[in-house]
Order: structure tokens, then C-alpha cells, then sequence
């Protein structure tokens, strides 16, 4: 059977506690899941670990009897768990600390929170509680850790706001980077909600035109007159209601880039008209003769296939090939899962920041790998856009979350939204006591084999990421697959 405990990395922890009974018995509980323990018995010795090594959890006892001072250190006393408190907040800012107290010391503890106290514990201890609360606080540091990783792998990979950790997605960034500077159309397509417009927003910035407007106007549903009205403009008595001039979006653009998005919903009529424009570099304003040059880079994007189109007479081939002078085509956030960890760090990092006063006091929730895993494993028909507001609504919940004050939030499965979380809504939450209702009476081989399969549902069929999330290696899990048939 699969161990819960060992789904947590091995932490480095230190305990300072002046009873050596009780503090090995702490460090027995904690090693048997697996993490690396450094014992000693007061403030001083506590304050040289803190200075020369590196911890991700520190429990210390609240009360310390006095027993003076080393190396000009303050005796220890009813303060010393806050003394130590206080020094691992300086010496080492990434780790959680975990305060154990007696019954009569609950309001100093409390108090500790706003020091930075992850949480406490009273005496005398329940183990299995005691080894749980650590377990958490050492999941909090690995969490952030993996954040901050991937933030900066992110700094390292992205490309004018784009995140591109996919190969695919390097591509395109290559490709824009590469034509960005010269004259050509360019054809964006890709499904609805991948980015096209930031791909069309990157060659302008990129171009020598970057000084220049930056126009954007979209085709779909737009009548006739009313489209040929916005693209080219009026002159005054042009039509009812046309009181004077005005200029349309060629002429507005001018010296710039125009970004025409949806151009596969434009009318035939219509994309005759725009082939004479690109072709000409002129305009001619309704109600006018007078034809007007328009000096523009032309960008476009569609997410229908235009050769189809062509093949059943709904689009122009010669304005295509007018148009595709460069060719951008974004993949589906489906085909370039290794982007989704990164989009969904920057998103809850953007979302927290909009719901601080101040982006500086902004709360981050971490991301549990759980939850990671199935935003990975998700196929998402609506692409980054889906993604987005999907984060942004596990933010807000992540944010309204009771929890002890100094605690980080955390965004689990259960923030995931059902439609998304499909599956992964049948699985226990990591937090729960008991084992899922509908397993009782089950064989242990059958949960064994139920959690391998689940879990790679969740992790979309990646055997690295399952292994890791099942607490066990990659050979023994390609073995357990082969023993129960899985694929």
C-alpha cells in the first residue's frame, strides 16, 4: 500500500527542546517520514545551527528553564522560543517555525503570529497531529521553493509578457522575434483564447514601427457598409447621420501596425475591397473619390482554417497570400502542457497583486502539486483564456480560506472548479483524516491500484509526475503498471 507520509519531501528541521527525552521523541516522529533532524537543547546552540546551516521547518519549545548564556548569548527563559523565532525570521526567512507550548502559554503563542509563526502545538503532544502540522509546514517551504523556481525560469524564457517554457511555443517566439522588424504581413491563427492578440502586440513593439499607433479592430459580426465604414472611413453626406469627416482605421494606423483580428468572418465583398487596399497602399473614404495613402503594417488573425475556407469559396486565395506574408500559428494550451506550471504561477501572482491594497502587501496563495497536476492534465477548450479565469477564481478562494495568520494560503484540488477538476473530484483531500467512504471493504490492492490509476488521470498520463505524486520511483511504478495491467 502506498504511504501517505512519504508524499512529502524529506525537510531539513530543526528542534530546540531542553528535554532530550522529549526531543528525541519529536525527532523519532519526524524521521520516520523521512525528514533530516538537527536536536539541540537551547537558545545559544539553536542560534549557531540558525547561522551555519540551512532548515525549511524550526520547532522550538516556548519555555526554556534559564540556563545562561554562551558566547554572550541572553539565558534562555519563558521568552526563548520568541528569541528563536525571531532570529530564524533573520537568519533564515524561508522557513516555517512551529512553537511548542504548554496549556498556559496559548495567548504567547498566538501572539507569535504576527512575528511569523507558522503555528503551534500544545503539550503534551499528539505525534501523529505533531508529525501532520510539520508535514504541512514543510510542504508550505518545498511550494514556495518550486514557485520561486518557476518564476524564475519564467523571467529566463518569456518574451514580451509571453510564456514560452513548450518547445512549440519557442518556436513561435523565434518566429516573431525574426520577422518582427521587417515590413511583412503577418497571419496569426490558432484557437479561440490563445494569445493571438499579445503575438500581434509583440511584433508591434518589436518593429521599427514600435513609436507608431497600434490599432486593433475585430471583423466578426460587422455588416458590410458598417466594416467598410471603420476600415476606410467617410466623408461628410457620405451616408444619414454622416456629419463630417472622418478617418477609418487604415488612415488612423498610419505609420503604424494594424491589427484586423478575426479576418476569416469577413465578407467576400469585403475582402476585395481590403486585397485593393494592401495591394495599393491607398484608401478611398465612403462618399469620396479622392483615394488617400495609408503607410501601415498589416497583421491579421483568424481561428478558422482559411484553406478550407478557400476550398468551398468563402474566402480569396489571392487575399490570403497577400496576407500570410509571415505565418504564426499558436498551438493549443493542450499541445504545450509544459507552459500551463508557469501561466498558472503568473497568473496567481497577478490576480493576488489586483486583490491587495497594494500590490507590495499582496498575499500569494502557493499551489499544491496536486493541483498542479490536474491544471496540467486538463485539456482546456478555452485555451489561456479559460485558464485565466479559472486561476483567478481559485485565487479568491484560496484567499478566503480560514487560516492561521502567518500561514501561506494554498490553492488544492478543492478550489479547482468541478468542470475542470472532473475526475479529480472523486479523490480524498489531502488534509482528511479518513480514507474515501466507497473503500471500505475494498482489498488494499484495489485502492493501491485505483490511486495509480487516478493519479495518472490527474498527472494526463505522465508517469515521472505520478510517481512523484505516488511517493514512490519510476521503476516500481512501471512495474506495479505491468502487475495490474494498467496503460
Amino acid at each position: 500500500m502506498l504511504d501517505k507520509d512519504k508524499l512529502n519531501l524529506a525537510a531539513q528541521v530543526l528542534i530546540v527542546e531542553d528535554e532530550a527525552e522529549h526531543a528525541d521523541v519529536m525527532a523519532e516522529a519526524l524521521r520516520k517520514p523521512g525528514h533530516v533532524c538537527t536536536v539541540v537543547g537551547g537558545v545559544a546552540q539553536a542560534m549557531e545551527e540558525l547561522r551555519l546551516g540551512a532548515f525549511d521547518v524550526i520547532v522550538t519549545d516556548l519555555r526554556m528553564p534559564a540556563s545562561g548564556g554562551v558566547d554572550g548569548a541572553a539565558p534562555d527563559g519563558a521568552d526563548a522560543g520568541l528569541r528563536v523565532l525571531e532570529a530564524a525570521r533573520r537568519l533564515q526567512p524561508a522557513a516555517e517555525v512551529v512553537l511548542v507550548t504548554a496549556h498556559g502559554d496559548v495567548p504567547t503563542a498566538r501572539a507569535a503570529f504576527k512575528l511569523g509563526a507558522y503555528d503551534f502545538i500544545q503539550k503534551p503532544l499528539d505525534l501523529e497531529v505533531f508529525r501532520n502540522l510539520v508535514n504541512r509546514a514543510a510542504q508550505t517551504v518545498l511550494l514556495r521553493h518550486q514557485n520561486d523556481r518557476l518564476k524564475a525560469e519564467l523571467e529566463q524564457s518569456g518574451f514580451e509578457g509571453l510564456i514560452a517554457q513548450s518547445e512549440p511555443m519557442r518556436r513561435v517566439l523565434r518566429t516573431v522575434r525574426t520577422i518582427a522588424p521587417s515590413n511583412l504581413p503577418v497571419l496569426i491563427t490558432g484557437e479561440s483564447g490563445t494569445g493571438k492578440e499579445l503575438i500581434a502586440q509583440s511584433v508591434h513593439r518589436n518593429s521599427r514601427r514600435a513609436t507608431g499607433r497600434y490599432v486593433t479592430f475585430n471583423c466578426a459580426g460587422q455588416s458590410e457598409s458598417l466594416l467598410e465604414d471603420q476600415l476606410f472611413g467617410h466623408v461628410r453626406g457620405a451616408f444619414t447621420g454622416a456629419d463630417k469627416d472622418r478617418a477609418g482605421v487604415f488612415e488612423y494606423a498610419d505609420g503604424g501596425t494594424l491589427f484586423l483580428d478575426e479576418i476569416g468572418d469577413m465578407p467576400m465583398a469585403m475582402q476585395a475591397k481590403l486585397l485593393r487596399v494592401l495591394e495599393s497602399g491607398e484608401v478611398i473614404r465612403l462618399g469620396s473619390n479622392e483615394a488617400r495613402h495609408a503607410d501601415v503594417r498589416f497583421v491579421s488573425a483568424t481561428n478558422r482554417d482559411l484553406k478550407a475556407m478557400i476550398a468551398a469559396g468563402q474566402f480569396r486565395e489571392d487575399l490570403y497570400f497577400r496576407i500570410k506574408g509571415a505565418h504564426v500559428h499558436i498551438p493549443a494550451l493542450r499541445e504545450r502542457r509544459e507552459d500551463i506550471p508557469p501561466l498558472v504561477l503568473f497568473a496567481v501572482d497577478r490576480f493576488a497583486a489586483d486583490m491587495a491594497a497594494k500590490p507590495a502587501d499582496a498575499v500569494v496563495p502557493a499551489v499544491t502539486d496536486a493541483a498542479m497536476m490536474r491544471l496540467t492534465g486538463y485539456d482546456w477548450p478555452g485555451n489561456v483564456r479559460q485558464l485565466m479565469n479559472v486561476v483567478q477564481n481559485m485565487v479568491v478562494m484560496a484567499l478566503g480560506d480560514e487560516r492561521p495568520h502567518a500561514q501561506t494560503p494554498v490553492i488544492d484540488l478543492r478550489h479547482i472548479p468541478d468542470d475542470v477538476r472532473g475526475d479529480a473530484a472523486d479523490l480524498p483531500d489531502d488534509d482528511s483524516p479518513t480514507p474515501h467512504a466507497s473503500l471500505a471493504g475494498t482489498s488494499l490492492e484495489q485502492i493501491e491500484k485505483r490511486a495509480i490509476r487516478e493519479t495518472l488521470r490527474l498527472t494526463g498520463g505522465n508517469r515521472e509526475q505520478a510517481a512523484k505524486l505516488l511517493g514512490i520511483g519510476e521503476r516500481t511504478l512501471y512495474r506495479k503498471l505491468k502487475e495490474y495491467g494498467l496503460r
